[in-house]
């Protein structure tokens, strides 16, 4: 025996004492049933059937039932229960399908009183009414109830739950008339006893078989199920529809559920396989049980609270072959041993942190975080004043970080979400409005990126030059800038944007070159860089060219180059005589590309303005001859990967379907994938159905365009007998008749099928079509008038 601390509770006048205690049985227990004066337990299984009474230091074998020189399949028990108006009468589930009932008060050594043979298979559980003495009802594997009057030889009335096995039933404890039955299907039935024919109600409570149930003691609309899901519901019964109000997340099918007296909220578990502990849990904390019982070394199969108003002791059987008497006093507390921190983030950038009060308040010297914009907040756990462990204190420290209120605004990600297009028009259109969108909504370095891609990815042959001229700033000012370059030079500059890093083997050309080439990227009113978060350093080139290659810019009046849009010509020493016309191109481009001449030569050469020759002209061979589709692929993957880095999933996915398969290789699956599940959580968040459907439907991601299929449910009605369908062939399970019959050629369809939702009434679409061509009436003879969309 094991040296616990000793219980003494008293109960109306009754004290029950104790403490932890344990005796060896004869052969593992299936079941355990205690008697109303909590003085005696049996314990039933398939080789033992005795009675143990408690006493104060430990377990007294008072009685063996298993009488006889033969031993019988009527003493092999699955279930027993102790009637709780008659201290002398028992009942037991045998596993050959006899339902037995048993006398104590007989003076013979057989105790047996009666048989119930109307089972075919195993019985699973049998229940007494609680205030009725002769009511007993049992549950059985062949999917029957029956309810026995022990006064007659045969039940009173059998109940069909239409399914393969009954896993549990319970007497509601409040409502006199009402039991509740549990299913291998996952189903639970609320049934009365006055009508056998059909039950009251049915839900589907699991995920696959209920192997128990137990009503609340005071509160009489709350039922508890436990399921092979490994979960506990508590279920409230007094609405119209069963409302789950608790789910409780276990680590093993549960196998048994019984409400702590006493205690609202309190509920005992034990596991059918793996899990040999007795878990108490608080319904309000499912995550983690308030007490632990460790005791038994293999699976527990019985539990029951020894008082019905006592929630300090617990007795349980096991397949070890050992009865335990458990003092909640004894229990081990796993929330001793969890880990008391957490840290989580809100949908707008809050903060949230909680930690060990003593740690917080400890360190007194810790420095105010930045942002911090309230004081901890220290919530305590409140006693139970019921709670015999009152030393067990378990606080923490909240403390909220909040960002700004106008940074942690996403409404710029809503209305971006709700006016983007990104499908159903041209390239240009869309990068167009995408831009003017972004453009609307302040987000200038996006708008820049769209106008971007229209220009690298839309042919520009089709732009006209009023939008290039208008795209670089306000008229054609500042055109000879672009004028100014070596042709033969241009295609070799373009490829990366300044802040890209560029390989040092580039010519200062095309640095110069490529610095300009940005500027045809500024939208309609951005003038250079205004409102960008790139720096307006483009106009002179690499950063890592020499002094000697830039611009000599004035900077006692930094606006001078803006009105007058020339280079001073004394900053750049001429070697030859500039000739103002058309025919002097042709030489300087020569010129510049001799061997003969120095390479601040060619510079100057490069430089020199040519206004002859307009900026249409210059693009269009640009983009059109010289380079190919995907040159610019490298820089679109790298700008989509700095934007998802950033956090701005949105604009990456948007420029993602909108390119299509131009970028779709250079990004590989996963990746892909995983922006796509961001970005559609978060409109999924922001409760932007349509808008994630729409993302799903045309992303480029196989994995992503499968979502719709797989998480799509299609709930349809019989037209015959107009009940749901319950599987998935063409036979309604209820009438067994062909549910989509063609009212036309009398043939089950298999493809495409469409009905009229006034009268159910469908066929194969093509037939329902032609058949509309001459009749408006239904073709089934029903005389309804259908109508389609």
């Amino acid at each position: 025996m094991e040296k616990m601390a000793r219980v003494t509770t008293a109960l109306g006048g009754n004290a029950l004492t104790g403490r932890t205690m344990f005796c060896h049985l004869d052969a593992p227990a299936n079941a355990i049933s205690v008697c109303r004066d909590a003085a005696q337990v049996v314990v039933a299984g398939r080789n033992i059937f005795k009675i143990y009474s408690i006493e104060e230091e430990q377990f007294v074998e008072k009685l063996n039932l298993r009488v006889g020189r033969k031993p019988s399949l009527n003493f092999s028990c699955a279930d027993v229960v102790w009637h709780q108006m008659d201290e002398n009468l028992l009942a037991t589930a045998a596993t050959n399908g006899v339902v037995v009932t048993w006398n104590l008060g007989k003076p013979s050594r057989n105790k047996q009183d009666q048989l119930f043979t109307e089972h075919k298979r195993t019985v699973n559980k049998v229940c007494f009414h609680p205030t009725e003495v002769y009511m007993l009802l049992s549950g059985s594997q062949d999917g029957y109830m029956k309810c026995f009057d022990l006064r007659k030889k045969d039940s009173v009335s059998t109940f069909s739950g239409q399914s393969e096995s009954v896993r549990d039933v319970q007497f509601s404890i409040r409502d006199y008339f009402t039991f509740a039955a549990t299913f291998e299907n996952g189903n639970v039935q609320l049934w009365d006893i006055r009508r056998p024919d059909r039950y009251e109600r049915m839900f589907t409570a699991h995920n696959g078989p209920v192997f128990c149930c137990d009503w609340h003691p005071e509160d009489r609309g709350w039922l508890a199920t436990g399921g092979r899901d490994k979960m506990v519901k508590v279920w409230d019964m007094n609405t119209t529809r069963a409302k789950e109000i608790y789910c409780v997340q276990t680590i093993a099918s549960v196998a048994r559920v019984k409400w702590r007296p006493e205690c609202k909220h309190h509920i005992a578990t034990c596991s059918m396989m793996v899990d040999h502990n007795i878990y108490v849990w608080d319904v309000r904390r499912p995550f983690i049980p308030s007490a632990m019982f460790e005791e038994h070394k293999d699976v527990t199969t019985g539990i029951v609270w020894r008082h019905l108003h006592d929630p300090y002791f617990l007795l349980s059987g096991s397949k070890d072959s050992t009865l335990y008497q458990h003092i909640f006093k004894d229990a081990s507390q796993p929330i001793d041993r969890a880990n008391p921190e957490g840290l989580c983030y809100s949908l707008y950038g809050d903060l949230a942190f909680a930690a060990k009060e003593s740690l917080i308040s400890s360190d007194s010297n810790r420095k105010p975080y930045i942002g911090d914009r309230r004081h901890p907040i220290f919530f305590k756990r409140k006693l139970d004043p019921t709670e015999q462990f009152e030393y067990i204190s378990s606080s923490s420290a909240l403390s909220v970080f909040e960002t700004d209120v106008e940074s942690g605004s996403m409404d710029w990600f809503v209305h971006t979400a709700k006016q983007y297009a990104l499908a159903g028009r041209p390239l240009a259109e869309l990068c167009d409005h995408n831009a003017k969108v972004a453009k609307g909504l302040d987000r200038n370095q996006v708008a820049q990126t769209w106008t971007m891609l229209r220009i690298i990815y839309s042919s520009l042959g089709t732009v006209s030059s009023t939008n290039l001229n208008h795209s670089m700033g306000k008229g054609s000012a500042a055109l000879p800038l672009m004028n100014s370059f070596n042709l033969k030079d241009i295609p070799a500059g373009l490829g990366s944007e300044s802040r890209l890093d560029r390989s040092k083997g580039e010519s200062r050309t095309e640095n110069i070159l490529m610095d300009s080439s940005s500027t045809l990227i500024n939208n309609e009113d951005n003038e250079e860089t205004e409102g960008s978060d790139v720096p307006a350093d483009y106009l002179l080139g690499d950063v890592e060219a020499d002094e000697d290659d830039l611009y000599m810019m004035d900077h006692e009046n930094p606006h001078a180059e803006e009105q007058e849009y020339s280079l001073p010509q004394e900053a750049f020493p001429l070697r030859h005589e500039i000739v103002d016309n058309p025919s002097a191109l042709d030489h300087l481009q020569d010129k510049a590309d001799s061997p003969h001449v120095s390479g601040n030569e060619a510079e100057t050469v490069s430089l020199t303005p040519v206004e002859s020759f307009s900026l249409i002209s210059i693009s269009h061979s640009l983009y059109e001859n010289r380079l190919p589709s995907d040159f610019f692929n490298p820089i679109v993957r790298d700008t989509l990967l700095f934007y998802a880095e950033q956090g701005d999933v949105q604009t990456a996915v948007s420029v993602l379907i909108v390119l299509g398969e131009r970028i779709r290789k250079e990004i590989d699956e996963q990746t892909q994938e995983h922006w796509y599940t961001s970005y559609i959580d978060l409109l999924q968040r922001f409760q932007l159905w349509n808008i994630s459907n729409e993302v799903i439907k045309l992303s480029t991601c196989r994995a992503i365009n499968c979502l719709n299929q797989a998480s799509t449910t299609l709930h349809v009605n019989c037209s015959n007998c107009k009940r749901p369908m319950s599987n998935r062939g063409w036979i309604c399970d209820r009438c067994r008749q062909c549910a989509s019959m063609c009212a036309v050629c009398h043939h089950v369809v298999k493809g495409l099928f469409v009905w009229c939702q006034g009268c159910s009434h469908g066929g194969h679409l093509q037939h329902i079509m032609k058949w509309l061509e001459t009749s408006s009436h239904c073709p089934a003879g029903c005389g309804h008038l259908c109508e389609y969309t």
